[in-house]
């Protein structure tokens, strides 16, 4: 079943809102980072489609985007564990209950931000695919 675009992003945030980190959508980094990170969801690109005609199917691989960001002494730890609960968050459910072919994220690249007169911060990008097909490119 076709779904749209704004359904499925809705539901990989719902699902990144169950961690324990706070996680927002579509927000700017805030002036603090919570203790347990935070992740910020960003809708990101659809990309162009493959088309089949009939019936007529719009296949998508959405490239959405995570920021994963954490601060103080024990970044490091902090951040792999934030990482590897996105990566068990998606892997519990591939397909966001249904609503896409299927979900993947691909590897962070974790940079060290200073922020002066506080701790450093650790942030990362964590690209995530989305597959799912619609009949609209609009409303899809």
């Amino acid at each position: 079943m076709p779904m749209s675009r704004e359904t499925i992003l809705a539901a990989l945030h719902a699902r990144l809102s169950a961690l324990p980190a706070t996680a927002l959508r579509g927000e700017v980094l805030p002036e603090r980072v919570p203790v347990e990170g935070l992740l910020i969801l960003r809708d990101g690109e659809p990309g162009e489609p493959e088309v089949t005609m009939s019936p007529l199917a719009y296949h998508y691989q959405h490239r959405a985007e995570i920021e994963a960001v954490v601060q103080g002494a024990g970044r490091d730890a902090a951040f792999d564990t934030l990482t590897a609960s996105v990566g068990k968050a998606l892997a519990a459910d591939r397909t966001l209950g249904g609503l896409c072919d299927w979900v993947e994220a691909e590897a962070p690249r974790p940079v060290d931000l200073p922020v002066e007169g506080a701790a450093t911060l650790k942030a990362a990008v964590i690209p995530v695919v989305l597959h799912y097909s619609t009949d609209d490119p609009l409303g899809g």
